[in-house]
């Protein structure tokens, strides 16, 4: 009888994953890791169980979300929300140009990117969701320490224009998630929460710590440079900041609805 109980709690567990990636989603399994960069303690950092998108929003998705809600569309949408440089690609309101239809949509600030993810009754991913995914390669769901890996990591760095390829063009990892490295940089709900001062500017001499400069503050270790280009370029941005090669995707606590 408990064999029998065993394999039928496989079996759902296995078909909920499914119905999940069938929504583009993928589960996360509840684990722990110690952040490589940004951490004040070596104690690890616990990450519930979530959704996450298996690619980056696209421009094709994003212009169903702004024709949907006319404030979000590049000619309408206020400046406390999005800088200048919002949908700059995009020649109008309605047509990103020469971009691909699914190549990540990009240039969009991170009010923007969480009122998308809400209308899709989801959110944006924490940092800390978004660094355990990403420390995942195809067979181990931490390679952080795989020198290969990094080396991928960094090659990717060095590229440009990377943010006109395709989704689902790098590897598939561990999680069934593909583009967290090698396409664009993305959003996170608390992106520059390892400051001591964020948004609120409560003291504003502390506002160099929101730029690269600072970047080695609270730094647990400096060699893992992949990790510190993440945190540092997380750390020079603001919220209505939109820039040519920064996307999102979205995250989900709950199950999504099938």
């Amino acid at each position: 009888m408990k064999k029998y109980i065993f394999i039928l709690t496989i079996f759902f567990s296995v078909f909920s994953v499914m119905k999940a990636q069938e929504k583009g989603m993928a589960f996360i399994k509840e684990g722990s890791y110690i952040p490589l960069y940004g951490a004040t303690s070596q104690k690890p950092v616990i990450v519930k169980p979530f959704y996450i998108d298996i690619y980056p929003v696209t421009n094709s998705e994003f212009l169903e979300f702004v024709k949907k809600n006319p404030s979000y569309q590049k000619s309408k949408i206020k400046g406390i929300f999005a800088d200048k440089s919002y949908l700059s690609y995009w020649p109008t309101d309605f047509n990103f140009g020469n971009a691909k239809p699914k190549s990540p949509v990009t240039s969009v600030s991170w009010f923007a990117a969480k009122k998308y993810c809400e209308c899709q009754g989801k959110r944006l991913a924490t940092m800390d969701e978004w660094e355990y995914v990403a420390m995942a390669d195809t067979k181990k769901i931490d390679a952080r320490t795989k020198k290969e890996f990094n080396e991928y990591i960094l090659s990717w760095y060095e590229k440009s224009r990377t943010y006109e390829n395709e989704i689902g063009k790098t590897f598939k990892n561990y999680w069934g998630v593909y583009d967290m490295h090698g396409l664009v940089w993305e959003w996170t709900s608390d992106f520059n929460s390892i400051f001591l001062s964020g948004e609120s500017r409560k003291d504003k001499s502390t506002d160099k710590n929101l730029f690269c400069g600072s970047g080695s503050v609270n730094a647990s270790d400096l060699m893992d440079y992949a990790a510190f280009m993440r945190y540092a370029f997380r750390g020079s941005l603001k919220a209505q900041y939109s820039t040519r090669n920064l996307g999102f995707r979205c995250a989900s606590t709950t199950k999504p609805k099938i």
